[in-house]
């Protein structure tokens, strides 16, 4: 076995994802070790799933900083390399008939909860970031903090359809609406737009005429399972 990479893992919900990658990482099926797992939910089953393994977890409630940055975000509150034209310049992914006074508050109350994770994450010897079912937004604060050589990715994600089609928060339900006959999932690491970043790898599945959504999700979970760790070894023999 190669030297192992360090990844770190932020989550949402269950962790069925994050538990793959930990059974691949304890399995020695891959050159990772997964040095800690992040939330933005307190509570959820894949912050268990991750102290089982005894891997460091923590959370920042995002819900808690929304609600507190609605009342009002004083400039003291925002992180002090907080620059808002840098990043209203950069950012990809709030559509252009939102208001000015949206996308500043929306690119504030981010910052405010992404300094909160840097300032855990960052004190950690990290190669490599994986998004595993984290469904909060990443803005270009926190990316370039992350990124911080030009061209070169550390944030990977997994999408539930085969990019470039159907990106969002449905892959699966969009991926069934239309009537597709052959469904998948991607990874793909994370740039300034919505699952535009690079494509790693895809894993395919038939869908047929009987399938129901159910159906299709689970065949993509199956999926999913097996190509998020196979594409974190791509990673690390990337390093090597």
């Amino acid at each position: 076995m190669a030297k192992k990479i360090n990844v770190g893992a932020l989550i949402s919900g269950g962790g069925t994802n994050l538990q793959a990658i930990i059974d691949a990482c304890l399995s020695n099926s891959i050159d990772a070790n997964i040095i800690f797992t992040g939330s933005d939910n307190p509570g959820v089953k894949g912050l268990e799933r991750a102290q089982k393994a005894d891997i460091e977890t923590f959370v920042v409630d995002y819900s808690q900083i929304i609600q507190s940055c609605k009342k009002g975000i004083k400039e003291t509150d925002l992180p002090e390399d907080f620059n808002l034209e840098e990043i209203q310049s950069k950012q990809q992914l709030v559509a252009g008939d939102v208001s000015k006074e949206q996308i500043a508050f929306f690119l504030k109350s981010r910052a405010v909860a992404e300094r909160k994770l840097l300032d855990i994450m960052l004190a950690y010897d990290m190669d490599l970031l994986v998004l595993a079912g984290f469904m909060r937004v990443l803005t270009p604060y926190f990316i370039d903090r992350i990124n911080t050589e030009s061209g070169i990715y550390k944030i990977m994600n997994i999408h539930p359809a085969l990019l470039p089609s159907f990106p969002g928060t449905d892959g699966y339900g969009d991926t069934f609406r239309y009537g597709c006959k052959v469904g998948g999932c991607t990874v793909h690491f994370i740039d300034y737009g919505e699952d535009t970043g690079p494509i790693i790898g895809q894993k395919a599945f038939e869908i047929k005429d009987d399938d129901t959504l159910d159906d299709i999700k689970k065949k993509g979970l199956v999926k999913e399972w097996e190509l998020y760790p196979q594409c974190i070894q791509k990673f690390a023999d990337s390093l090597i």
